[in-house]
């Protein structure tokens, strides 16, 4: 039985990850990450299920943390990263710090203890600026360039990490005798997926805020959202296939949407019968954003089975019961535009 190493398998993708192949039962799969997921505790408790799991809390950012990796393991998903627009425009250091430490730890403790397959988890944060700047084609292709732009706004501290991890796991991978693969997600949604992306700030606001206009920030913005389920067995199928070992894909959804149809389409999912007017959105935030994932698909079968509108329905009835619940977000909860760009100011 194959050993299992989800590196970030507390987070949004990473949990479901490991939910995911400890259902298959075809495999041990160690989740690793700086603070428990919501279903470890679920997986621990069934008698059937934890035999395949293994948990680990540490921070690996610190080196010291992989000394409690005591497996030899076959596949490592290397999912682990601080994500969020927010967190970027708040704290870019940290970003660019935790990031980067991660990816070179990584390294350090597979020249130690060797494995067979890494699969880093990238992101579509590394062309927008090919989109927005030099009117690259969308859906884009993997093959499109990466590119940064202005270097002094903090947007692109998590780019940058996302980047130079590719960089490093693509060039790192003969001379440590591995087999690397490339995932760059697409605006992948579902329940719990954290609260600081678009879809929880509208489904928070359309739960607090009071009359209308409702305000569409970046109205005619768009994006194509892949639904959790799909993204996993996407990226699952890319670890699996010798097909993409040393390759880059896209994993996400062909379904472009301007962010006026997914903000209307929340609305009346909450029951919202105001006006909506257009406003700007956050800064650096991309004009356009859909992928081609003709190479997924002809590589190893991706296949999306979830539409737009039944990801982003699924999603919004999470969020909708956690807020009307009267929970609030410990981080990440929505905050206007206008006030981050105030404090970036500052």
């Amino acid at each position: 039985m194959k050993e299992v190493l989800v590196l970030g398998g507390g987070g949004f993708i990473g949990r479901n990850i490991v939910e995911y192949l400890v259902n298959r039962k075809d495999c041990h799969v160690t989740a690793a990450d700086i603070r428990e997921a919501s279903n470890w505790s679920m997986i621990a408790a069934d008698s059937k299920k934890s035999l395949y799991f293994k948990p680990v809390l540490d921070d690996f950012a610190e080196k010291s943390a992989f000394e409690k990796l005591d497996r030899q393991f076959d596949e490592v998903y290397m999912l682990a990263a601080i994500v969020g627009v927010n967190r970027t425009l708040r704290d870019p250091a940290e970003v660019i710090r935790v990031n980067t430490q991660l990816t070179m730890n990584v390294l350090d403790w597979v020249a130690k203890k060797p494995v067979k397959r890494i699969l880093f988890s990238s992101s579509s944060e590394n062309y927008a600026a090919t989109t927005d700047l030099f009117d690259a084609d969308v859906p884009t292709s993997e093959s499109i360039p990466l590119c940064v732009g202005d270097v002094t706004h903090p947007r692109w501290t998590y780019a940058i990490t996302k980047m130079h991890g590719e960089l490093a796991f693509i060039h790192s991978a003969k001379a440590l005798n591995y087999k690397p693969t490339i995932v760059r997600y697409q605006n992948i949604i579902g329940p719990e997926m954290g609260f600081g992306h678009a879809i929880p700030h509208i489904v928070e606001r359309f739960s607090k805020e009071n009359g209308s206009p409702f305000k569409i920030y970046g109205h005619d913005q768009t994006r194509a959202f892949c639904y959790i389920d799909d993204a996993v067995r996407g990226t699952v199928g890319a670890m699996e296939s010798d097909n993409a070992r040393g390759q880059i894909y896209h994993i996400g959804n062909r379904e472009e949407i301007t962010m006026e149809q997914l903000t209307t389409y929340i609305g009346g999912l909450m029951d919202y019968s105001g006006k909506y007017e257009p406003a700007d959105t956050y800064p650096g935030s991309v004009g356009r954003r859909c992928p081609n994932i003709d190479k997924a698909v002809n590589d190893f079968g991706y296949s999306p089975k979830n539409d737009w509108k039944e990801a982003v329905r699924l999603t919004t009835e999470w969020y909708q019961e956690f807020f009307t619940s009267g929970r609030i977000p410990e981080s990440g909860g929505f905050e206007p535009p206008e006030k981050i760009l105030a404090s970036m100011t500052k």
